[in-house]
């Protein structure tokens, strides 16, 4: 009698899960099929055919182009930059809400807002704050003698302005992952090192950090494949300039899609990114496996 209400349980779970099943094939494998397709054909907006069949050579073209290697290589620098960043920073505060502090609810709402905005609203917010001539920003500079800085004019200066809103607006999700981390950790092991002397440096180093490893390999692995999707700050606040200074891979893959009407040539790109995040998560998921194996031993 059990059996058979076990299988009637597999059944229906079965049928609950097929229109769930069916939807994410049409909205994701689909789409997932179709732009693998066309990447070998040169199918364009204009010319919306599988007439021409050019094989690999959408893929060939991209590597060609010196801007397919501009773009790769600042979307590599954001990505070194605002991921490194956004976890010191968030364990950092992570490590401070974990304590017994007042007003933790508080902290929690103010640390929360930043993460659940849109990007587009948090470019427009900071482009207005950071206008050169209107910006409140530099009003505040100015008050202090400082003069008035143009936070889009060099490379350096919009790529470094990027960044910093970034790690703005991502930072929340960094200490919300580590903080949940730090509250699942065992308290014998700390109650443990205070009987033995352990300072809390010591802790720190030979504790926390040991056992928050698996975590904090998740939270950079998901920021990481963040970064290189980030297109909305870009958009907004930069398009990509000055010239090509902050152009990344996806704001690259929109300029090919819808100005340079090359849909075909745009999925190969697409695929050379899912092929560079896909590496990155089979090395962060080894170290993963890998740790906790020597944590068994």
């Amino acid at each position: 009698m059990s059996r058979t209400f076990a299988q009637q349980k597999k059944v229906t779970g079965r049928y609950l899960l097929t229109p769930t099943i069916l939807v994410l094939i049409f909205i994701i494998f689909v789409p997932l099929l179709f732009s693998f397709v066309i990447s070998f054909f040169h199918y364009t907006f204009i010319d919306p055919g599988f007439h021409t069949v050019v094989w690999f050579g959408n893929f060939i073209d991209a590597f060609q182009d010196k801007y397919f290697w501009n773009t790769l290589r600042v979307t590599l620098t954001f990505g070194a930059l605002v991921v490194p960043l956004e976890f010191v920073i968030g364990f950092l505060i992570s490590l401070l809400l974990s304590r017994e502090i007042r007003f933790k609810g508080v902290y929690y709402t103010i640390l929360t807002i930043p993460m659940v905005m849109s990007p587009v609203a948090v470019g427009l917010i900071w482009k207005l704050l950071l206008h050169p001539d209107l910006g409140v920003v530099n009003y505040f500079l100015s008050r202090l003698g400082v003069p008035f800085i143009n936070w889009f004019a060099s490379s350096d200066m919009a790529l470094w302005t990027i960044v910093f809103v970034d790690i703005w607006h991502q930072v929340s999700f960094m200490i919300l992952i580590l903080l949940a981390g730090l509250s699942s950790l065992p308290k014998d092991a700390y109650e443990a090192a205070i009987i033995d002397g352990a300072s809390s440096w010591q802790a720190l180093l030979y504790i926390t950090f040991p056992l928050m490893k698996p975590v904090i390999t998740i939270a950079i692995l998901i920021r990481t494949i963040f970064a290189f999707k980030t297109y909305d700050l870009i958009y907004i606040m930069t398009r990509g300039g000055p010239g090509v200074s902050t152009e990344i891979i996806s704001y690259y893959i929109y300029k090919k899609t819808f100005m340079g009407m090359d849909l075909s040539q745009a999925s190969a790109i697409s695929y050379v990114l899912l092929v560079i995040v896909m590496l990155l998560v089979v090395l962060l998921y080894t170290f993963i496996v890998r740790e906790k194996e020597e944590q068994r031993v």
